[in-house]
């Protein structure tokens, strides 16, 4: 008999729980628990969102549900962004986290922001796209068709989904940067490799600072080769690989 796990699912920029829906029915049908996570002003919290909306709002939210659900033991799933999120609510709560999974993502080290990722000049695209297209305190959602035009695996209906379920980022989750303790380092991890594989990862990793805290300490990993959101292009086998790691 499988041993039961809970998973709570926490997604990336623009996105919420809907977009872990087939992933979240497959992990259910194993007998598992699953909390898949609308952060606050995201999903069906949209009408939640203000200027003030941050990175601490975010991860308070995810150590609430933690708490209040008084959940142990639990999987931990970050995507993109949502790496922040989980890393920094493991970080306040580390008693309740059996381990961390980075969907596409890793732990940024103390210190940096989402925005700070993919460099000054994409940040410098963003804050424009933010104050002529977001009010001066939303990111408005890509284009997600031009996204997975060149993508052989994502249909329409991957598309559809993320188009219907996407809402505008409040541009402080993206600058407030993370802050730390290093408690969340004594858990074990497991990155699931999606946009890039682990021979890649480690060829960027010495030189990126970003990207240091994904190859130091106890880290397994699975590749599953497709694009950034494998949850609506391989939902099945990224079910299949949540399964697998278990706390």
């Amino acid at each position: 008999m499988e041993t039961t796990t809970t998973y709570v699912l926490v997604p990336g920029f623009w996105l919420g729980a809907s977009v872990w829906r087939p992933v979240a029915d497959a992990l259910s049908a194993r007998g598992h628990t699953v909390h898949a996570v609308d952060l606050p002003g995201m999903g069906e919290r949209a009408r939640l969102a203000s200027a003030q909306t941050d990175l601490t709002t975010h991860i308070d939210d995810v150590v609430n549900l933690l708490e209040e659900q008084d959940l142990h033991d639990v999987v931990l799933v970050g995507h993109s962004y949502g790496a922040l999120v989980t890393t920094g609510a493991a970080d306040r709560v580390p008693e309740r986290v059996a381990r961390l999974v980075y969907i596409d993502s890793g732990p940024l080290p103390d210190g940096t922001a989402q925005a700070d990722f993919e460099g000054p000049e994409a940040r410098a695209a963003n804050e424009s796209r933010v104050m002529t297209h977001g009010q001066g305190w939303r990111l408005p959602p890509p284009d997600w068709a031009a996204l997975a035009a060149d993508v052989p695996d994502v249909d329409d209906a991957a598309v559809t989904t993320l188009a219907e379920g996407a809402r505008p980022q409040p541009w402080r989750t993206a600058t407030e940067p993370v802050s730390l303790t290093g408690a969340w380092q004594r858990m074990p991890r497991t990155g699931v490799l999606c946009s890039f594989s682990l021979e890649q990862l480690r060829q960027m990793a010495p030189h990126a600072p970003v990207f240091a805290h994904m190859v130091d300490g106890d880290w397994s990993y699975v590749e599953l080769p497709t694009w950034h959101w494998p949850m609506v292009s391989r939902p099945v086998e990224l079910a299949e690989v949540l399964a697998s790691v278990g706390p």
